[in-house]
């Protein structure tokens, strides 16, 4: 367990070594020492989930006029405190209870400060919010607002109002499967159902047909696996010929919300049947012959 700490402490100590970003959202954890780069000529806010109960400082003063390596503004019962440094290279730390726990924050003067250090209750991030209930009706209207998408929004804003699109146009993201590729047209997002819809473009490059399940379209968004909720797509790509395809996934596979933003880097995966000509003879008490292929 010590050898645990000592690790936490050491990776928060080094968590800005490179030049950090302006705006940080962190998990809380009282084990571990945040590192907070502030400036001299610029406010540093750190925004707690809920009402501060105490701070405790050293080298802090709260006018700016009397001695004090630091700027600290805290009003009674609120939720966040703004610091900045009042000298270069100044250094000090932070206690603060919250919850009943007790958060230790090393405060460094830098010329490359977080604006904005917005922390998270872990208790929270661990009960995640169910997925909606979303009806094989209202899938398929999900899709065909997809298809549409430009003319609702045009005519009938109203209707995609609570929707996102975000269209790649010559910048698509395309995933190669040597003789096919599969190729991320435009993503939707309408998040009352925490659904994501996806057109895609499969372009068979070889000279035979490929059969796949249309039912078998999924999603790979940094190191998690989507499976689809609904599809349009014929499961078949003739030789030499392009697809145009549009499905769909909603939730997480294990019934949370996916929360998914269009600003992610996509794979879109499927499940290939075997070439006909590799198929055994049919057997009614086999399964279709199929493997999954990946990038």
């Amino acid at each position: 367990m010590k050898s645990q700490i000592s690790f936490l402490l050491l990776a928060a100590s080094v968590a800005f070594a490179d030049p950090p970003e302006a705006i940080q959202r962190v998990t809380l954890d009282d084990r571990v020492v945040f590192s907070v780069p502030v400036a001299t000529n610029r406010v540093t806010t750190i925004s707690f989930p809920g009402p501060i109960s105490a701070i405790d400082a050293v080298g802090v003063t709260s006018d700016g006029k009397s001695a004090g390596q630091f700027q600290l503004a805290h009003t009674k019962g609120s939720s966040f405190l703004s610091v900045r440094a009042l000298a270069r290279k100044a250094a000090t730390n932070l206690n603060i209870r919250w919850n009943k726990r007790t958060y230790v924050f090393e405060i460094v003067e830098s010329d490359t400060p977080v604006l904005a250090l917005n922390l998270e209750d872990r208790a929270a991030q661990e009960a995640p919010q169910p997925a909606p209930l979303v009806t094989p009706a209202r899938l398929l209207a999900l899709l065909d607002k997809a298809k549409a998408f430009p003319l609702l929004k045009q005519q009938q804003p109203d209707a995609v109002a609570d929707a996102e699109a975000r269209t790649f146009g010559d910048k698509p993201q395309v995933t190669d499967f040597n003789d096919y590729e599969i190729r991320i047209e435009e993503v939707f997002r309408f998040n009352p159902e925490d659904t994501l819809v996806f057109h895609v473009t499969l372009r068979n490059k070889s000279d035979r047909e490929i059969r796949y399940l249309p039912e078998s379209f999924m999603v790979r968004a940094g190191n998690r696996l989507y499976y689809q909720s609904i599809s349009d797509a014929p499961g078949v790509l003739p030789p030499r010929a392009a697809s145009m395809v549009y499905f769909a996934i909603t939730g997480t596979p294990d019934g949370g919300r996916n929360e998914l933003s269009l600003k992610n880097e996509f794979t879109v995966l499927l499940t290939r049947l075997a070439p006909q000509s590799a198929l055994p003879k049919p057997d009614t008490n086999s399964p279709p012959v199929s493997h999954e292929e990946k990038p």
